[in-house]
């Protein structure tokens, strides 16, 4: 688990706000009941539309779920957890059908990590499983949001729904709140597109928890390590 020093580091001439955002963004997986003014969701959206994108094309959408409309939702997916454990299935594969080292390692010290800010040993495959449905309560946060990408589009737009997802994470970092991105929403596609009524050429990619962190919770403790520079960066002189 990496420390606070390892993560907040920079370098000493480095002055721009961007450089904070980006280190201080993390997910926790505890919300507190704080609603989110909505003044505040619409300047931080307006913001985000700004993205890097490709052609111009920007092939994002984002679904904002809040007060009743969220807790519906919330109800409905409680509801249909005890038939459905594993959810419905997956329109496409969140991790590769084999995972390969270092990826492997990195994927099993994060699940461990978190596992044990809350005192759930491997052993004990039922309090996993049950944390493991906090996500579908999108952590208690006040706001959900579920992010579709056009059918037609490929991989190069998909990207550029991710450059938009950062921009939603960071700007919520400068308003003082948290995200918490969650692919496990994939396995509820079928539901969480009827709620939401998609239309038939979106695809679900991703849901994503906004609000205040819950900061009295342990497993907010919690900050994934990065690989060092040399294990992903090349430069060619």
């Amino acid at each position: 688990m990496a420390t606070s020093a390892e993560i907040f580091r920079k370098p000493a001439d480095a002055q721009h706000p961007i450089h904070d955002l980006i280190r201080e963004r993390w997910s926790p997986r505890a919300f507190s009941d704080q609603p989110i003014e909505k003044e505040k969701l619409h300047s931080l959206f307006e913001a985000a539309r700004w993205a890097a994108s490709g052609g111009n094309l920007q092939p994002w959408f984002v679904y904002v779920l809040t007060g009743a409309s969220l807790e519906e939702f919330r109800a409905s997916i409680r509801a249909k957890l005890p038939s459905h454990p594993r959810g419905e299935g997956h329109e496409y594969d969140v991790y590769p059908k084999v995972i390969t080292e270092p990826y492997l390692a990195r994927r099993f010290t994060c699940g461990e990590d978190l596992y044990a800010t809350i005192k759930v040993p491997r052993e004990d495959k039922a309090a996993r499983i049950a944390q493991f449905a906090r996500n579908y309560e999108l952590f208690d946060a006040p706001v959900g949001l579920f992010f579709a990408i056009d059918r037609q589009m490929g991989f190069g737009q998909w990207a550029d729904l991710g450059m938009f997802m950062q921009n939603i994470m960071l700007l919520a970092r400068e308003f003082g709140l948290h995200t918490c991105a969650q692919e496990a929403w994939a396995a509820w596609y079928k539901s969480v597109g009827e709620f939401l009524q998609l239309p038939r050429q979106l695809m679900l990619f991703c849901g994503m928890a906004l609000g205040y962190r819950d900061e009295s919770a342990p497993i907010n403790r919690l900050r994934t390590a990065r690989a060092e520079l040399n294990e992903f960066a090349v430069f060619c002189n």
